[in-house]
């Protein structure tokens, strides 16, 4: 079936084991002397931003990093991500392997193959591409590392939600399928919030420290709510009327996931944004770290 290859190693993040393990290092360093902020309890599923990793890699990495310190052993990483429209198709990554800077990671077949045929009871054709098909995207591959570092011998599921019903669907369905195989999960679903500026043709309060004052404290706010609330029909809302979260059927599936598995609320663990207040620009983008916790 082939291996799903890199695309954008030693660009968005670094391209050798060593830079990778590095980074992650000195990540989790940072994390050792703030964690103490957070009570993680025994996590299942998250949110991770997928910025290069200069803007975003610490906040993914608090996330790995907690699921990976719970207290269950995960078998199996499902994955989701990718930007896509409400009509898009839903699309699961159909290959053997994927590769990262680490090493492969092994696709669960068994499950993939199951979660088809679940979300196709669900009223979701789910369509299976190989590694050459299946788009390449930031959403996914940025956070191919951190799996391969915290989960060393986990598989993965790796899945393109689009913001509509099949976005509920597909995580109950992925739940229910890894249940029947005996499968220990964790889940995450990759988004990044507010994409603010020209560049990106959303400019509804203006420039400067105004415009990022109206993102952080209101636009995102607004979403990090719904995901903390995990409220699956407000953060498909959110996202699609309020441009803050860029890959809201992938937050969405994620919540619903760790939903069917025990989760009662979304903790966020951090927000952060490419705004720089001593060199404002006029474009930025807004991140956040979440877990969902039972």
């Amino acid at each position: 079936m082939g291996v799903k290859k890199m695309a954008l190693a030693g660009s968005w993040y670094p391209g050798s084991a060593d830079q990778c393990r590095s980074a992650i290092k000195r990540f989790s360093d940072d994390l050792e002397i703030e964690e103490n902020t957070k009570i993680l309890n025994n996590p299942v599923g998250g949110i991770v931003p997928h910025a290069g990793w200069v803007y975003s890699g610490k906040l993914a990495c608090r996330v790995f990093s907690a699921l990976a310190h719970g207290n269950r052993v995960v078998d199996t990483i499902i994955l989701f991500g990718v930007h896509m429209h409400a009509t898009s198709p839903a699309l699961v990554l159909d290959c053997t392997a994927v590769d990262t800077p680490l090493g492969t990671i092994e696709i669960d077949r068994e499950l993939t193959d199951a979660l088809v045929r679940r979300a196709g009871t669900e009223g979701v054709n789910l369509e299976q591409l190989g590694p050459n098909r299946f788009p390449e995207e930031n959403t996914l591959e940025l956070q191919y590392p951190f799996i391969k570092y915290f989960f060393p011998h986990a598989r993965i599921v790796v899945c393109a939600v689009p913001p509509s019903d099949a976005a509920h669907a597909l995580g109950v369905a992925a739940v229910e399928a890894a249940k029947k195989l005996g499968r220990s999960l964790a889940v995450v679903g990759s988004t990044d919030m507010t994409h603010y500026g020209p560049r990106f043709g959303f400019e509804a309060a203006g420039s400067g420290k105004v415009a990022f004052d109206w993102v952080s404290k209101e636009n995102d706010a607004a979403a990090i709510e719904a995901l903390t609330a995990m409220d699956e029909n407000q953060i498909i809302y959110q996202g699609l009327t309020h441009h803050n979260m860029c890959c809201a059927g992938a937050a969405c599936a994620a919540a619903a996931a760790a939903k069917t598995m025990g989760a009662v609320k979304g903790v966020c663990l951090d927000y952060a944004s490419s705004f720089d207040p001593l060199q404002p620009t006029a474009d930025f983008v807004g991140y956040c770290s979440m877990i969902f916790c039972r």
